[in-house]
């Protein structure tokens, strides 16, 4: 099993996610955050003061599948959250040794 964790612009959501689900991916955890790459935010005026906005608008998303799934879901994922601008985001790939569905105690990819 590996889990699959992607850093995407927030307004590209809906649209990874509706790609996730026509390759039969529904379960997700997903998370707001903030930071920056190599974009290094940008800066904006208030009240005709500039200021820098370092940490930009994020979302992550995370999902576990089973090794034989992983490029099918990463290439549904780039797919769905390109714009081609700088900021995109990234995906990564960690080996996840073991799940537990806390229901039932089932092991496995049974539990995903």
């Amino acid at each position: 099993m590996k889990r699959v964790e992607a850093i995407i612009q927030p307004f590209k959501l809906d649209g990874v996610r509706a790609a996730l689900s026509e390759i039969g991916i529904y379960g997700m955890t997903i998370y707001d955050i903030r930071g920056h790459g190599r974009q290094k935010g940008h800066k904006g005026i208030y009240r005709g003061q500039e200021y820098e906005i370092d940490l930009l608008p994020k979302v992550k998303l995370e999902t576990v599948v089973m090794d034989e799934r992983v490029e099918e879901v990463v290439d549904a994922i780039v797919i769905a959250a390109r714009t081609g601008r700088l900021g995109d985001g990234k995906v990564f790939v960690f080996p996840t040794e073991e799940a537990v569905r806390i229901r039932n105690h089932e092991t496995g990819v049974g539990a995903l």
